[in-house]
């Protein structure tokens, strides 16, 4: 398998081999094709716990409103609510435990391909489950202050707002234009260690928390036991 993204066949083969390990796991990622066209994306729903807290936020603006949330998963629970974010003071010790209340929100994840940048692209949306799409200033709420320093410093995790490339409808986006930095040395490690690494996985991996989807462990252990040759026959056909 080759170690970098060089063109939609690489992407290709990359999403065959997350499928399968997907269908393995079941981890509910599938391949969506575009009607009329040959393109396609992988696609994930979740529910996740979000919770808002009744205490001033920081935006990605750097300004303050009355509000603040950051998202949780199902296993952490309401405990991660004393999770401390101490930069600037922005959050301190008193603040690790506050009040406000959780609320269940719907996600859907796409990854596509992007000819621009030759790399994967995080493309989601979120809505409450009453079907209210959340604005882009309540996705930058709901990101866990553990991660907010770093999307809004980095270019590589600047959250967009974006039309969907293959959908035209409305999306957030990580924009990917140092995608290829982040993911550099991690390819030259495989390379040198002389071990099997699927593009897909690894980047997911890293950037995916950031929006709160997290790809279980146990991907890492299909991956060494899965070799493209084997993923090869996954089709990526209309869902």
């Amino acid at each position: 398998m080759s170690l970098c993204l060089q063109g939609e066949e690489n992407f290709h083969q990359s999403c065959q081999i997350f499928l399968k390990q997907s269908d393995q796991l079941r981890d509910s990622w599938s391949w969506e094709s575009v009607q009329g066209s040959k393109e396609g994306y992988l696609r994930k729903t979740v529910l996740r716990s979000v919770f808002i807290e009744s205490r001033p936020k920081w935006d990605h603006n750097g300004s303050s409103s009355d509000s603040s949330s950051h998202s949780v998963s199902d296993e952490q629970g309401v405990a991660a609510n004393k999770d401390v974010y101490d930069t600037d003071g922005d959050y301190d010790d008193e603040d690790s435990v506050c009040e406000g209340s959780i609320h269940v929100l719907q996600y859907e994840y796409h990854i596509l391909y992007s000819c621009s940048f030759m790399t994967p692209v995080l493309y989601f949306r979120a809505s409450s489950l009453e079907g209210r799409s959340l604005s882009l200033e309540e996705v930058w709420s709901c990101v866990h202050p553990n991660f907010r320093l770093r999307l809004q410093h980095s270019p590589l995790t600047t959250i967009t707002q974006q039309e969907h490339p293959l959908l035209g409808q409305p999306f957030f986006m990580l924009h990917p234009c140092r995608t290829e930095e982040l993911m550099r040395p991690l390819l030259q490690l495989a390379k040198e260690q002389h071990r099997p690494m699927n593009y897909i996985l690894t980047w997911l991996s890293t950037v995916g928390p950031l929006v709160g989807l997290d790809v279980p462990l146990e991907y890492s252990t299909l991956q060494q036991l899965l070799t493209e040759t084997e993923a090869a026959p996954y089709p990526l056909s209309p869902s």
